[in-house]
């Protein structure tokens, strides 16, 4: 029975997994409000809304007191062709799912000087499901990922020219799955495993604004790594105890990579705002997985990872009349994940991001912002594939996303 519980470790491990896939490169979301999401995610260098929380703390210092509130509706689409390393070419469609992460805010002003925040998003909560009883069931059947950030802030403006700003992230999540067990040897119904896990973990951000003219400003802004200590059980259905399968408590440690964004914004007119940022994923922090089990610690392991850093490019534009603003946006994101461990959990690619959006003052003190953001990936390859997926194919993905936000200014 030892070729089984090898193969489930895999499985396993995979499950813990995509915590940390479904929080970095294969789903990693920086949609955190309309209006920066309408500009492809280009504000570091202005962060003039509250979800400077996210982008940039520094941009606290140059508003208000405000509430900022909205959602995103995203919608996935992943079509795979293969397994090839089976000789086959069939097509199957990820099941159709909308996902509807939160983003909330609040900022007041203390003084001229400075300013504090709080925020709570779920930049990434996401997840899969392919067909019941599909060929790739051993490998992934479905998943949904919850997380929420919760960031207290501070910003403070030295001068006309520059503000520094810094906040705590306090990392909460959790990940369900149902995934069935590999080269099953009897004639018998498959077990299922039924994942559970939460994971919490602690960060901090900090970033600063420097206004060269009044027309023309620097951004940059930092999220550390953080830790995440996950823990929770992992149940079989049927159990069928002579494969010795694993039920009981199970725990993970996953180190998340640290981010930065470097950008550039300029008024090129009196009513158009441009912005070019940079950001940088450290993924190379994420080497190998830890896993282990409290029924049977010989069944503890160590998978090796290797991903690799990554970046995204980010480009903006703002443009007002009276009281509407137009914007678009554009981005291309490299993806970390090495041709060998691409698989189905959460299958991830190189991608192009186009952004079109509008906000609008209703009166002094509201405004709603709105975003359309259409994602192409490159078609992916996965090739060679290690051992614990074994799995080569071709996949297919899109995503579109529609933003919405609501903001009241004191």
């Amino acid at each position: 029975m030892r070729l089984y519980s090898q193969h489930l470790l895999g499985i396993i491990v995979l499950s813990v997994l995509v915590v940390c896939i479904a929080l970095g490169g294969g789903f990693q979301l920086n949609e955190v409000g309309a209006r920066a999401m309408a500009q492809g995610g280009a504000f570091a260098a202005r962060a003039d809304d509250p979800s400077a929380i996210y982008f940039n703390p520094a941009g606290l210092s140059f508003q208000g007191s405000s509430i900022y509130l909205g959602t995103t509706f995203i919608m996935p689409k992943v079509t795979f062709y293969g397994p090839s390393n089976l000789s086959l070419n069939d097509e199957t469609k990820m099941v159709d799912q909308t996902f509807t992460p939160i983003n909330i805010y609040g900022t007041y002003e203390l003084n001229d000087n400075i300013h504090i925040g709080l925020g709570v998003t779920n930049p990434y909560g996401l997840g899969t499901e392919w067909p019941a009883n599909w060929i790739g069931q051993s490998i992934a059947q479905k998943i949904d990922l919850t997380t929420y950030f919760i960031t207290p802030t501070i910003a403070y403006k030295v001068n006309d020219q520059l503000s520094i700003g810094a906040g705590l992230n306090y990392v909460t999540g959790k990940v369900t799955m149902k995934i069935g067990l590999a080269n099953f040897p009897f004639d018998a119904p498959l077990p299922i495993v039924n994942l559970d896990l939460s994971a919490t973990g602690i960060g901090f951000n900090a970033g600063l604004i420097y206004k060269f003219i009044p027309d023309l400003s620097l951004g940059i802004s930092y999220r550390s790594s953080v830790k995440l200590d996950a823990s929770g059980s992992a149940k079989f259905d049927p159990n069928y105890t002579v494969l010795a399968l694993p039920n009981g408590d199970a725990t993970a440690t996953i180190t998340l990579p640290a981010t930065g964004f470097i950008g550039v914004a300029y008024k090129a007119m009196k009513n158009l705002e441009v912005e070019a940022d940079y950001q940088y994923v450290g993924w190379s922090s994420y080497k190998e997985l830890a896993i282990g089990f409290k029924a049977d610690p010989t069944k503890n392991e160590v998978l090796p990872k290797n991903y690799q850093d990554t970046y995204i490019l980010r480009f903006g534009a703002e443009y007002t009349m009276d009281n509407i603003q137009l914007r678009a946006g554009y981005l291309y994101d490299h993806s970390p994940v090495l041709t060998e461990y691409v698989e189905p959990m959460l299958p991830d690619a190189n991608r192009n991001g186009y952004n079109i959006g509008i906000g609008y003052k209703i009166c002094e003190n509201w405004r709603v912002d709105a975003a359309c953001f259409f994602l192409k990936f490159d078609q992916r390859k996965a090739e060679n594939t290690v051992p614990t997926i074994a799995f080569d194919g071709t996949y297919n993905m899109t995503a579109t996303l529609i933003g919405i936000n609501i903001g009241y200014t004191f």
